[in-house]
């Protein structure tokens, strides 16, 4: 089965969590760390490193309940020095907790429009407080996770809005509606924070792999910025509303796009577009 753009443009979200705790684990001195989504007011347990046991595993953590409950409601970051002492929190949890040996927790909630979407949790088989260095990564991965899921949401909203302007009994996404959402996710890229930058031209990439005609073996090697630049003449944007699109100067518009034209032996801007199209570059 042919997969649909939406597939294509959202990937599970428990990967990109799994993905965040794995980049804690190599980058931070964390011991064990494990987390999961919040549906609701319930929070599941689903990716870990460094456990065990299974007895995390799958856990429904309810709202207010334990460190990971109490966080989630608060909308910040909280930890315990001893969790098996701790008397800020409730002990719903203490059995599978404390089977894997923890004691120090950190708890940091993913925050998307100010709602939690996850929870990442950190954890050592220590009595001590949580050190300032994998503290601080730890908060700054959720938020970069935050970035994130919210940039997803809105590339949702995107193709929500494009099956709505459809025309009755046409299929939901046209062709020129998944050339709006690829240049849709190039432009956000440019104004997004860095870290994301990347993830969202891949997936601009993914989408005009998967739905490109015939591909070239010599695909040329454009610049972001060419390709950039590229995607909003495939809308038919001309040099001055690409500029205004991109945040950049009219004259470096006309520069990259030269330079595309060039690298991809096209003698148009035209062209450049139906050639980048074969290439596979844009959809």
């Amino acid at each position: 089965m042919t997969p649909t753009p939406r597939s294509l443009l959202r990937p599970r979200d428990a990967d990109a969590l799994r993905a965040t705790l794995r980049a804690v684990a190599t980058e931070g001195d964390v011991p064990v760390l494990f987390g999961g989504e919040v549906h609701g007011d319930t929070l599941l347990l689903s990716e870990f490193v460094g456990t065990r046991t299974q007895n995390l595993r799958g856990l429904a953590v309810r709202s207010r309940s334990g460190l990971g409950g109490a966080s989630m409601v608060a909308a910040r970051p909280m930890s315990v020095a001893d969790y098996r002492r701790a008397v800020t929190i409730t002990h719903d949890y203490d059995r599978p907790v404390l089977s894997e040996g923890i004691r120090a927790v950190l708890a940091v909630p993913v925050l998307v429009d100010g709602q939690t979407r996850a929870m990442l949790y950190g954890a050592y088989r220590s009595s001590a407080p949580f050190s300032g260095r994998a503290a601080d990564l730890m908060i700054t991965s959720a938020r970069a996770l935050g970035d994130e899921l919210r940039i997803r949401d809105e590339v949702d909203r995107r193709l929500r809005l494009a099956d709505a302007q459809a025309p009755a009994g046409a299929h939901p996404i046209g062709v020129e509606q998944i050339r709006e959402v690829h240049a849709g996710l190039r432009s956000l890229a440019a104004d997004s924070p860095p870290a994301l930058q990347g993830r969202l031209r891949d997936l601009a990439g993914q989408l005009a792999s998967a739905l490109a005609g015939e591909t070239i073996s010599t695909a040329a090697a454009l610049t972001v910025r060419e390709l950039d630049v590229l995607a909003e003449v495939a809308l038919g944007c001309t040099n001055t509303e690409a500029a205004q699109r991109l945040s950049l100067q009219p004259e470096t518009v006309k520069s990259y796009l030269r330079s595309a034209a060039t690298k991809l032996g096209a003698h148009t801007r035209h062209e450049a577009v139906s050639k980048a199209r074969r290439a596979g570059l844009l959809p």
